[in-house]
């Protein structure tokens, strides 16, 4: 079978991606050599540290990097189409159409001197010829009603909205345009944990009712377990491990992925001990040779130290990038 049809047996193919950022010192490769595949109706988790490359690979998937990055290497296919060779218009397009964004800090992203009203009608009017403004208020209202919010609210001002709140109206703004995946980038980051919840659940809620995609970015390895069907861990810029969820829960083997594990509390287990990743990520500008974890690991071997491990399959579907599992197959 070719890798044309290969590819468009998913919805999202992503092959061998690599993201540069130019700084005065050198060159930070934030992403390299990441490759992954997103099923329709799929939630893929993506998990990792702060700089470990998950936001610019959100970002990439919808030609989004900022200056001074650029994606220097790779593919990545939707539905057959690889947008790294879209013009300008096609690029316009796919943004909100075809991929939404969901960014981590909805006051970064609404207009402050705006009513929320507005900033539907203005997306809608944008991307939808000869829609009136009264069609664009009837369809902002059902998007608000979608997230729970009262129709009334859409006259107020982003700072007149509580931060979850503000976080739904994002929601709503992704799923404006009825696209096919939808990047959810630490949706949850400075809620409360009951509202992280409420904002978690109607994630999942409306990726079933629109029967899109859903890629889940974020630090905390307990929600995408709990809530994703597959878990990409990323580390330095690298894919370490992936799997199903319930594949990485019951055996998690990349040391790094047991290290994330291993600092959640739970609350079923009194005498649990939380235990923290000794050590830092590396510096990007200046990557460790060989394995970028083994400065922290303490399962290390001097061949980490020389070559980075390839990927193992160590069951159907369950891919890690460390040495301890040398002898399976490998990708």
């Amino acid at each position: 079978m070719s890798s044309e049809n290969i590819r468009e047996q998913h919805l999202l193919t992503v092959e061998q991606l690599t993201v540069e950022y130019w700084a005065r010192r050198g060159k930070i490769r934030a992403v390299e050599n990441v490759s992954l595949t997103l099923e329709k109706g799929e939630t893929l988790g993506v998990v990792g540290e702060s700089g470990s490359g998950k936001s610019t690979l959100g970002l990439s998937l919808i030609r989004l990097v900022p200056y001074p990055g650029r994606i220097i290497k790779g593919n990545i296919v939707l539905e057959g189409q690889n947008i790294l060779k879209f013009k300008n218009e096609q690029v316009r397009n796919l943004r909100g159409q075809r991929i939404s964004y969901v960014f981590q800090d909805p006051m970064m992203s609404l207009n402050p001197v705006e009513k929320i009203k507005t900033h539907f009608v203005e997306l809608i009017q944008a991307h939808k010829q000869n829609v009136s403004n009264e069609e664009a208020l009837k369809c902002t209202k059902e998007l608000l009603n979608d997230v729970g919010i009262q129709a009334e609210r859409m006259g107020d001002y982003p700072h007149q909205l509580s931060g979850g709140m503000r976080q739904r109206v994002m929601i709503a703004l992704a799923l404006a345009l009825n696209p096919s995946i939808v990047i959810a980038d630490e949706p949850t980051t400075a809620l409360d944990v009951i509202v992280q919840a409420k904002i978690l659940d109607l994630l999942k809620a409306l990726k079933d009712a629109y029967g899109m995609a859903l890629i889940l970015i974020t630090h905390d390895l307990s929600i995408v377990l709990e809530r994703s069907d597959r878990i990409m861990v990323m580390y330095a810029g690298r894919i370490v491990e992936q799997a199903r969820s319930a594949d990485i829960y019951a055996v998690t083997q990349h040391p790094y992925s047991q290290g994330l594990l291993k600092s959640i509390p739970n609350v079923e287990l009194n005498d649990q001990k939380l235990e923290a990743i000794e050590g830092s990520p590396p510096d990007l500008l200046n990557p460790p040779t060989g394995c970028r974890f083994w400065p922290r690991c303490r399962y290390t071997m001097e061949q980490c130290r020389i070559k980075e491990p390839p990927f193992y399959e160590t069951a159907t579907g369950h891919f890690v990038r460390c040495y301890l599992y040398k002898g399976r197959k490998e990708d």
